[in-house]
């Protein structure tokens, strides 16, 4: 039987066949001791594409039997195959971590952002996704990445000479991607199906290799689909929402059955945003058809497994679907459960008796999983907020939802002169366990070093923009004159601000353009001019920021900064990974607190560059003095004037503190304050918000907990997830008729015994818990003091007395008695949200 590999590549000559392993793991996107093994074979293509699956199919027969006889050439491949088998096999951090107890995880994500080569994302999200599975291969945590495979992709940008972007969508042809077929045992096309209104959808499975790590890609471009169906997959985030809802089916429900098709059995799966929130409703009936359980008590056992991880700041951003679109989807799979449709919709509701109330998907996201985590220590407390409706009366401070701030793959980022440098001051293991002694060991590092390695990367990038722009000219048919200049843009002995990302109005990118005249006498002083490099995209529809794209090319290309600002079309990982790079500096602006976490100013971390930023997402809580530099007070404002003030400051900054910082030498020609910002930022920022710290506190702190929750779930079929519902049930009978009774304080010595009369109906007390909760002032969250069942109230029906004792070191009027819901093993208030509190 042939091969999957065989279906695309010509035959590979004897000895020469180690060359298709090599080309189908991506983890040449970050390893790169390969490189000059794709270089060898076409050098021309591998610096066009750096993709090695594509170089093996376009390379003729001919050259191959020429390398095959090359015995320098053969040693190469056996070196990179060598290499590449030993990095694979080595131990890891999860092996040595918990090799007592394994575990695997499903990761949904609507986007990856492995590579060019693989272009199936459109920005932070994507990027976020496959750096996690780039370092989830590289600590050994058994992930399977579940996403969809696009004809198209994201858009390609092209700006002409007037500054007006127009978006291009070139077709991904599979069979060039590194990927394939996924095929059973009988050697067919692995398919799986997503039963629609009226017909199937059939989608066809590829699999993509991460080193470890394993990403399957589902594709509805299948001959026997029609032709609306087979465009499910073809253009990310493209359509109405009609089509995204098809999308996020085909991701969630199409997902889990690919996952039970290819016989794999993980315990934890991974939500990354609530696009892939059907993946918990398809876990739900697959749970069922295995257990033999009811809908309801396959839900309770399940969602204890599940981890949402939202990325959105504001709750207008989240997935909507109107009840009258979703329901004719949802109306043969809530017959399959064995509930109503709006049963089935309501869990996406915040009030699920609204019939009117559309399907919110982070909503549904929430209510089925068993952790929520936003994604910066910020945006956990604007998660809070957003979530707080479905906890009503709940003190913000309880809303049950924690965040692992996220973090940047390191070694994808890095250059290859900042990688020597690491790996002479912490070892070429440094971001394969805990970095236990990386800020010690890089704080040893020399003034003498980290500049050279600035002047060397910078020197590398101008080369870079320099080609790129004048390329772009070309493309836009500019003259031959202006294209020529481009050889004169930018200096390598001047300072470098980098500014790339998506145009929007909420992350400001014009911010620094406010006052162009004051702009254009900090790039023009003699003594010490600035220079900057632009970048970013405007989504298709937004025209808001398709005309801040606008203003920064008009600005570029005056005469009084022509030369000091590039603004370069097309931002995507490539681009994106030279300017990181090469800058001295990198600039974020974005309106507190809409940028959820934001990760590009991670990556300039690790190759020395430093950060001015707005106070927002990961800046919030990385900022320190003397590793960098920020605008805003750290508060959120609605004031009109507040772009105008905090482009007042981030002048002044760049005026009074930057410049003058990069450009004080001393007589060896080094700006020594400017250094000791560098190598503390390295050192100390760079572990902190790597991708290590960010799976490691995934694992540790959210999967390995949900797991042993839902361990505990399933056990004894079901035992735990069988009295759970019937807790619940019996809250639901009884809540309504619980009260208050009376409420006595006395002082004795140093303490206030508290007592309090509660009346709960027919609720067996061991199904609440009665509390004394005052407010603290400091941020280590509220006092709790759980109070004990004390006596029975003589002459009253299901009346007890609860006590407690609190010292006198604060009012007693500042406690207020409440009774939430209790049952060991589960979580309150995300399985249970009623709560009771006392009122005088």
């Amino acid at each position: 039987m042939p091969t999957p590999m065989s279906y695309f590549l010509p035959s590979l000559p004897e000895g020469l066949e180690g060359l298709a392993d090599l080309a189908l793991d991506l983890r040449w996107s970050w390893n790169h001791a390969a490189d000059e093994l794709w270089r060898r074979i076409d050098a021309d293509l591998w610096d066009r594409t750096g993709n090695p699956w594509l170089i093996l199919q376009t390379v003729a027969t001919r050259r191959l039997q020429s390398l095959a006889n090359d015995a320098g050439f053969r040693q190469l491949v056996d070196a990179s195959r060598d290499e590449h088998r030993a990095a694979l096999e080595a131990h890891t951090w999860f092996d040595q971590a918990y090799s007592a107890d394994p575990f695997s995880i499903a990761y949904f994500s609507m986007e990856y952002g492995l590579g060019e080569a693989l272009p199936i994302y459109s920005g932070g999200l994507g990027i976020l996704a496959g750096d996690y599975l780039k370092t989830a291969s590289d600590l050994g945590v058994p992930v399977v990445g579940l996403g969809l495979l696009y004809q198209q992709g994201y858009f390609r940008q092209v700006i002409d000479l007037k500054g007006n972007q127009s978006e291009f969508f070139p077709y991904n042809d599979p069979s060039q991607l590194p990927v394939i077929p996924v095929r059973d045992k009988d050697g067919e096309w692995l398919r799986v199906k997503v039963d629609f209104p009226g017909r199937a959808v059939w989608l066809r499975c590829w699999q993509g290799i991460v080193g470890r790590a394993r990403l399957y890609l589902l594709d509805s471009n299948d001959p026997v689909n029609g032709a609306a169906d087979r465009g499910i997959t073809g253009e990310l985030y493209g359509g109405g929402p009609e089509l995204r809802l098809q999308q996020e089916m085909v991701l969630g429900i199409g997902g889990w059955r690919l996952i039970e098709a290819l016989g794999l059995n993980p315990e934890i799966c991974h939500l990354n945003e609530g696009h892939a929130a059907f993946a918990v409703l398809e876990r739900t009936r697959s749970f069922m058809s295995t257990s033999h359980q009811p809908f309801e008590i396959s839900m309770s056992a399940t969602r204890r497994g599940n981890v949402f991880t939202t990325h959105t700041p504001v709750e207008a951003g989240f997935d909507r679907f109107p009840p009258d679109l979703v329901g004719p989807y949802l109306a043969d799979y809530a017959a399959q459960v064995g509930v109503s449709v709006e049963s089935l919709i309501g869990l996406g509701r915040l009030d699920p008796s609204d019939s009117k109330e559309p399907l919110n998907m982070a909503v549904l996201a929430t209510r089925c999983s068993g952790a929520v985590n936003g994604v910066s220590r910020l945006h956990g407390e604007v998660s809070r907020r957003i979530f707080q409706p479905l906890y009503p009366r709940w003190p913000r401070c309880e809303i049950p939802v924690t965040y692992v701030t996220n973090g940047v793959h390191v070694p994808s980022w890095d250059s290859s002169a900042a990688d020597t440098l690491w790996t002479n001051a912490c070892g070429k293991d440094r971001w394969l366990s805990t970095m236990e002694t990386i800020v010690e060991d890089f704080r040893q590092v020399s003034d003498e070093s980290l500049w050279r390695l600035r002047v060397e990367k910078t020197a590398g990038l101008l080369s870079y923009v320099r080609e790129c722009f004048a390329g772009q000219l070309l493309s836009a048919r500019a003259s031959s004159d202006l294209v020529n200049q481009c050889v004169q843009f930018l200096d390598p002995n001047v300072l470098t601000i980098g500014f790339a990302r998506r145009f929007t109005g909420y992350k400001r990118p014009n911010l620094l353009l406010r006052d162009p005249n004051r702009l254009d006498k900090i790039l023009n002083d003699r003594q010490r001019p600035v220079q900057l490099i632009i970048a970013g995209k405007a989504h298709p529809r937004d025209e808001e920021g398709k005309a801040l794209v606008g203003e920064w090319w008009k600005y570029s290309g005056r005469p009084e900064v022509r030369g000091r600002v590039v603004f370069l079309s097309d931002y995507d990982m490539a681009l994106a990974e030279h300017l990181v790079q090469g800058v001295d500096l990198w600039i974020n602006t974005p309106r507190r607190p809409w940028e959820a976490c934001g990760t590009s100013g991670m990556k300039v971390l690790v190759n020395g560059g430093l950060n001015l930023s707005e106070l927002d997402g990961w800046w919030s809580e990385a900022y320190q003095p003397g590793a960098g530099w920020a605008i805003g007070d750290g508060q959120e404002h609605d004031e009109p004037s507040l772009d105008e003030t905090e482009a007042e400051q981030l002048y002044r900054v760049l005026e009074e503190e930057v410049v003058p910082c990069f450009y004080d030498r001393d007589d060896k020609g080094i700006p020594r304050a400017w250094v000791a910002s560098m190598r503390s930022s390295m050192s100390e920022l760079t572990p902190q918000f790597s991708a290590n710290r960010m799976v490691r506190e995934y694992v540790d702190g959210l999967y390995s907990p949900a797991l042993n929750a839902y361990r505990r779930r399933i056990a004894n079929n079901c035992q735990e997830a069988v009295l759970v519902c019937r807790w619940r049930e019996s809250l639901a009978q009884h809540w309504h008729k619980l009260r208050f009774g009376n409420l006595t304080t006395d002082r004795i010595d140093e303490s206030y015994l508290v007592k309090v009369t509660v009346y709960i109906d027919d609720l067996d007390p061991a199904a609440v818990q009665v509390q004394l909760y005052a407010e603290t002032a400091d941020a280590g969250g509220p006092e709790i003091n759980v109070m004990q069942l004390t006596g029975t109230v003589e002459g009253a029906v299901n009346g007890y007395v609860y006590s407690a004792t609190v010292p006198v070191r604060r009012q007693v009027r500042d406690y207020t008695p409440r009774i939430i819901p209790h049952f060991d093993g589960c979580a309150v208030p995300m399985e249970a949200n009623n709560i009771l509190w006392f009122q005088p």
